[in-house]
C-alpha cells in the first residue's frame, strides 16, 4: 500500500505576527515545527504501512528551511521526502498551493491513499486537503477519527473509515485512490527512535521546482491566487464587564433589566 503524507511547517507559536505591509506572517525569529495536525497523519500513514506493507512519502511545499520537516517526518518512520520549493510558489492561497501539491503528487504516481491533517495551525482553513482531492479528481474524506479496514485485494481497492460528527461518526466506503483528513482521535503520535534521528540526517530529499511540475505563471503564486489578504490584525481585546451576584432569580433580573436598558 503506498501512502503519501502531505504536511506543513508552521510556526511554533500561537502569538502570530502579521507584516502589516504585505499581510502575511513575520516568520524570521520563529522556530518552526510540524503542523501539529500532520503528525497524526504521519502515525497513520507509518501505521498501515506496517499493517499493510508498501511505500510511504512525505510532500511539503515551502522554502528551504522546509526541509527540516521532511527531515523530522523521516525519523518518524516515513520512507521517503519531497520538497516542492521554488519562488514562483510565493503567495500562493489554498486553491494554488492545493494544486501544486497535487501536482507533486501526480508526478510521483504510484499512490493508493493521500493523508493530510485536517488543517493548518497558522491558516486553519481546511480547504488544501480537499483542494488535493479536488484537482486530482480523488475520492475524499475529512475528519477520519479511524481507518476500518482496508481491502486491498477487491477489485476495486477500497478503504472504510469512520468520519467524526458533532454527535457521533459516520462509516464511509471509498475506493482507491483517495484522500484523507484526519483528526487528533485517530491516533498517538509515536517519538523518533536513535535510529530514526540518525538515517533521516544522511536521507537524500527529492526537490522539484516549478520547471519539474510544468505549471504556468497564472496558475501559482500571487497571479493564481483568487483570493487575496486585504487585510489582517489582531483585534483589539475587549475591555470592561459586569458582575452579578445574588439568588439565582435576583441575578436573572438584574441581567433582564441590563438587557432591557440597552435594547
Amino acid at each position: 500500500m503506498n501512502i503519501v503524507v502531505c504536511i506543513k511547517q508552521v510556526p511554533d507559536t500561537t502569538d502570530v505576527r502579521i507584516n502589516p505591509e504585505t499581510n502575511t506572517l513575520i516568520r524570521e525569529g520563529v522556530e518552526s515545527i510540524i503542523n501539529p495536525f500532520d503528525m497524526y497523519a504521519i502515525e497513520e500513514a507509518v501505521k498501515l504501512k506496517e499493517r499493510f506493507g508498501g511505500h510511504t512519502t512525505v510532500v511539503t511545499m515551502g522554502p528551504p528551511q522546509a526541509e527540516s520537516v521532511l527531515r523530522e517526518a523521516l525519523s518518524l518512520g516515513i520512507d521517503s521526502a519531497i520538497h516542492l520549493s521554488d519562488r514562483a510558489f510565493a503567495g500562493s492561497d489554498t486553491w494554488a498551493t492545493s494544486l501544486i501539491l497535487a501536482k507533486g503528487i501526480a508526478k510521483i504516481g504510484d499512490y493508493d491513499l493521500v493523508i493530510c491533517g485536517k488543517q493548518a495551525s497558522d491558516g486553519d482553513t481546511a480547504q488544501v486537503g480537499p483542494g488535493i482531492a479536488t484537482h486530482l479528481d480523488l475520492p475524499q474524506a475529512t475528519y477520519v477519527r479511524r481507518v476500518d479496514s482496508v481491502h486491498l485485494d477487491a477489485s476495486p481497492k477500497i478503504i472504510i473509515i469512520e468520519r467524526l460528527l458533532e454527535e457521533g461518526y459516520e462509516l464511509i466506503e471509498l475506493q482507491l485512490p483517495a484522500l484523507i483528513t484526519v483528526v487528533k482521535e485517530i491516533n498517538e503520535p509515536r517519538l523518533p527512535s536513535l535510529r530514526g534521528k540518525m538515517s533521516s540526517k544522511r536521507a537524500e530529499i527529492t526537490s522539484w521546482g516549478n520547471k519539474d511540475l510544468g505549471l504556468s505563471e497564472n496558475e501559482i503564486g500571487l497571479n493564481g491566487s483568487p483570493t487575496q489578504v486585504v487585510k489582517i490584525f489582531t483585534p483589539v481585546a475587549k475591555q470592561g464587564g459586569k458582575t452579578f451576584q445574588g439568588e439565582p432569580q435576583e441575578v436573572v433580573d438584574q441581567l433582564f433589566d441590563e438587557i432591557k436598558d440597552i435594547v
